[in-house]
C-alpha cells in the first residue's frame, strides 16, 4: 500500500459480537457486491439475489428484537454496516435501510399476534419489503396524502360491492416507490377518515395482493439497478388483522419510521463518501505529473483533507445519533441535522472524488461519477434537505407562526 492510498475505515464498535458482524460483512460485500456493483448497475440490474442472502445471513434484521428472528442489535452497529453495504453499492445499502423501514411500523406499532404471525418472514424468511407514503401530489407535504382505506369498500371511493367483514378497501396512486414491484410486502400510509394527519392509517399490504400494480419504473439519474415505481391500488382488499395501530395514528407511525430512517440515508451517504474518497486516494497515489505523484500537489492535498474532515464528521454526527436512539432518548432533531450534513456532504466530496480524477473521473470506466450521480439522490429521498432545515429550526425556535 502507498502512502496515499485508502485504508479501511477504523470503526469504534460497542462488543467482539459487533465486530465480528463487521468482519463477517466485508468479507461477504468483497465476495458478492463489489465485484459485480459497476456492470450490474450500468445494465440496471436489481440484485434480488444478493438480498436473499443477506436475510439468510442475517442482515435484513439487525436492529430488531431476537424474539422476532431480529439481530438485536443496537442502531449504532446496524448502521455501521449499512455505511459498508452502501459504500460497496448503494442499491444494496439503500435497499436495506427500505426494508429495515417497512418492518418499523409492524415492529413498533403490531400487535403481539401480528408480531407473531408477519415478523419472522419479515426479518428472515427471504422476504423483501418497500414503504408507500409519498403520492404524485404529496411528497414533502406527506399530511396531505389521498389514498384512500374504506371499510368494506365504503366511503364512495371503491367499486366494489364490499370487502370481507372487518376488512378494507385501498383506492388510490403511490410514488417514488424503492423495491415498487419487486417487493413481498409494502407498509402503506392510507387516509381512513378527514383531511389533514389525524385521518392517516397504516396497513400491511401483500406484495401479491389482487388489484395491486406498479407502473413502469422510473428512469433515473443514478441508482439504476434499485427500481423506483408508482404503485395503483384498485379495490385492494386486505383484512382489518393487517391494520397497524389505532385508526388515525398512520401519521405518527410514519414520523417515528422516517426518524430512524433519516439516520440510515445519513450511514448510506457517508458510504458513498467514504467510497469517493477512497477511489480517489487510490488515484493520487498512482497518477504521476511533473515526474511525481500528483498526491505531492499541496492543491490536491488540501481537497483530500477536506474530503476526509466531512467523511468523519458526518459519521460522528450519525453515531451520535445513533446513541441517543439506543439510550431511549429523543433524536429526532439529530436525525434531521445528520441526514442533512451527511448527504450535503456527500455530494461535496463525490464532486471533488470527480475532479481530482479529471477527465478519467468522468468517464465510465471509474466509478467517481456513478457515486456523483448516487450521492444527488440522498439529498432528496427521506424527506428533502429543505425539509431537514424545517425540522431543525422547529426544534430550536419552535413552530412557524401562521
Amino acid at each position: 500500500m502507498t502512502e496515499y492510498g485508502p485504508r479501511p475505515v477504523d470503526r469504534k464498535l460497542p462488543t467482539e459480537e459487533a465486530r465480528d458482524l463487521l468482519t463477517l460483512v466485508r468479507e461477504l460485500i468483497e465476495r458478492e457486491i463489489r465485484p459485480v456493483a459497476a456492470e450490474e448497475e450500468a445494465s440496471g440490474r436489481f440484485p434480488r439475489e444478493t438480498f436473499t442472502l443477506l436475510s439468510e445471513s442475517g442482515l435484513l434484521s439487525l436492529p430488531y428484537a431476537e424474539e422476532f428472528g431480529g439481530g438485536d442489535q443496537p442502531y449504532e452497529v446496524y448502521l455501521q454496516v449499512l455505511e459498508e453495504l452502501a459504500a460497496a453499492r448503494l442499491t444494496v445499502g439503500l435497499g436495506v435501510s427500505v426494508h429495515t423501514l417497512a418492518c418499523h411500523a409492524l415492529a413498533g406499532f403490531g400487535t403481539k399476534e401480528q408480531r407473531a404471525e408477519h415478523l419472522p418472514a419479515m426479518l428472515g424468511g427471504g422476504l423483501l419489503g418497500a414503504y408507500c407514503l409519498s403520492e404524485p401530489a404529496s411528497g414533502s407535504d406527506a399530511a396531505s396524502l389521498t389514498t384512500r382505506a374504506d371499510r368494506k369498500g365504503g366511503g364512495g371511493t371503491s367499486r366494489s360491492s364490499g370487502a370481507e367483514s372487518g376488512g378494507w378497501v385501498i383506492n388510490g396512486t403511490k410514488a417514488w416507490i424503492t423495491h415498487g414491484g419487486v417487493a413481498d410486502f409494502y407498509t402503506v400510509l392510507a387516509r381512513t377518515g378527514g383531511s389533514g394527519a389525524r385521518g392517516i392509517t397504516a396497513f400491511l399490504v401483500p406484495g401479491d395482493a389482487e388489484g395491486l400494480s406498479a407502473a413502469p419504473p422510473e428512469r433515473k439519474m443514478g441508482m439504476k439497478g434499485s427500481p423506483t415505481a408508482q404503485l395503483h391500488f384498485d379495490d385492494v382488499r386486505i383484512p382489518d388483522s393487517r391494520r397497524l395501530g389505532d385508526e388515525g395514528q398512520g401519521f405518527a407511525i410514519a414520523l417515528s419510521a422516517l426518524d430512524s430512517g433519516r439516520l440510515g440515508i445519513a450511514a448510506c451517504a457517508i458510504g458513498v463518501a467514504q467510497a469517493a474518497l477512497d477511489e480517489a486516494l487510490g488515484y493520487v497515489a498512482e497518477r504521476r505529473q511533473f515526474g511525481r505523484p500528483i498526491g505531492d500537489f499541496q492543491g490536491l492535498r488540501f481537497m483530500l483533507a477536506d474530503m476526509a474532515t466531512q467523511v468523519e464528521a458526518g459519521r460522528a454526527l450519525y453515531l451520535a445519533a445513533a446513541r441517543l436512539r439506543d439510550a431511549g432518548q429523543p433524536f429526532s432533531k439529530e436525525a434531521a441535522m445528520a441526514k442533512l450534513f451527511c448527504t450535503d456532504a456527500a455530494m461535496r466530496v463525490t464532486t471533488d472524488a470527480v475532479q481530482l480524477l479529471g477527465g478519467y473521473g468522468y468517464t465510465l470506466d471509474f466509478p467517481a461519477e456513478r457515486y456523483m450521480r448516487e450521492a444527488k439522490v440522498l439529498q432528496i429521498v427521506e424527506g428533502t434537505n429543505q425539509i431537514q432545515r424545517m425540522v431543525i429550526a422547529r426544534h430550536l425556535a419552535g413552530p412557524e407562526t401562521r
